[in-house]
């Protein structure tokens, strides 16, 4: 399984003494501040049901968050819908292997796509009621435009489709794109939609006003894309499975790329658009890091981080990032301005992660342990 892109807010106070002239060693010593400890962030358990859940999301209006849940064996699946402000939880049927969710903000709908049933259940986020779609085989990947109010849905072994959702309407239409799509992402500004086509290691352009492509060529299995709307930049993270990953950095004005080198197995790719700061997870091959990429030179920092990183996710208000690493059962939090790291024990294999920015709360989901971890800065 292929897990999904889609990351407790700490920070680090540097210290210094002023030295005074003519001020002895005992006045120098009383002068320096006393260290400030570090806040210890708050958790708390919500449980998801008796699933795994495989995808969250947040809608920072209305401060609540979905979780998407698979239970093994069943020709069903469901949302837990986590009430931001007190923890209480509503269970919202869906179809089956819900692997990925999103969000609109505006209309207060939910999109939820359906691995197993082919299927994309809308929630309406006022009354939880629901409607399915009829997408591709297997949808792996959903993201929305919030602007155009059109829903894109990766189609991963349905020849190379996305379907495009009409968010008033729910109809639909297919537009061809490379071999398994299998992430998405939507700059909102330009309306252009990127789709990573894992098979065919290309980025599909979709314009989002006719849904005319192109096609342009990133590295070897593209596995996660993600966009600066402030800069108009791609970032697509190469799996290159036996290599050193990479990210192909896509101009959207041009189409033109660059590549910039990045650790083992690169899975999962986030930006900070108000630091021009991109973060690229890498698990394979020991890799167990982070490349933090200077969009405006490109250059290349390594972060340390747990076992087995497998998502990403930034809050661009406090600048703080969020990796989950699977195997260790933590959160890694990574302040950005100094890319120093703080750990956070969560539940067993954390999957996926999402930040409430309004009010800077972080909902990991446990795959292991069957719920989400609410973390409090």
């Amino acid at each position: 399984m292929r897990s999904m892109a889609m990351k407790p807010a700490l920070f680090y106070i540097l210290l210094f003494s002023v030295l005074l002239c003519g001020c002895n060693a005992s006045k120098q010593a009383a002068s320096t501040p006393a260290p400030t400890p570090t806040p210890t962030p708050a958790t708390a358990t919500v449980a998801t049901g008796t699933g795994a859940p495989l995808a969250v999301a947040v809608n920072p209006n209305t401060n609540q968050i979905y979780v998407a849940t698979m239970t093994q064996g069943s020709n069903s699946g469901s949302v837990t819908v986590i009430n931001g402000t007190t923890n209480n939880t509503t269970t919202v049927a869906v179809g089956s292997y819900p692997y990925a969710i999103a969000v609109n903000s505006v209309t207060n709908q939910i999109y939820v796509a359906n691995q197993q049933s082919n299927t994309v259940t809308v929630i309406d986020g006022t009354t939880n009621n629901t409607t399915t779609v009829p997408v591709g085989t297997t949808p792996e990947a959903v993201a929305v435009n919030p602007v155009t109010n059109q829903i894109y849905v990766a189609n991963w072994d349905n020849n190379g489709t996305v379907t495009v959702i009409d968010g008033a309407t729910n109809n639909t239409t297919t537009v061809a794109v490379g071999s398994s799509p299998g992430a998405v992402a939507v700059n909102s500004v330009t309306n252009q939609i990127y789709v990573a086509n894992n098979g065919s290691n290309t980025v599909t352009v979709i314009d989002g006003a006719t849904n005319n492509t192109t096609t342009v060529a990133v590295g070897t299995e593209p596995e996660a894309v993600a966009v600066n709307p402030s800069t108009n930049t791609i970032y697509v993270a190469n799996n290159n499975p036996g290599g050193p990953g990479s990210v192909t950095v896509i101009d959207g004005a041009t189409n033109n790329t660059t590549t910039v080198v990045a650790g083992n197995g690169p899975v999962d790719v986030a930006v900070n658009p108000n630091t021009n700061k991109i973060y690229v997870v890498n698990n394979i091959n020991g890799s167990n890091n982070v490349t933090v990429i200077d969009g405006a030179t490109n250059n290349t920092t390594t972060v340390a981080v747990g076992s087995y990183p497998q998502a990403v996710a930034v809050n661009s208000v406090t600048n703080q990032i969020y990796v989950t690493n699977l195997n260790s059962n933590n959160v890694t939090v990574i302040d950005g301005a100094t890319n120093n790291t703080t750990t956070v024990a969560v539940g067993n294999g954390p999957d996926t992660v999402a930040v409430n920015t309004n009010t800077n709360q972080i909902y990991v989901a446990n795959l292991g342990s069957g719920n989400v971890t609410v973390i409090t800065p």
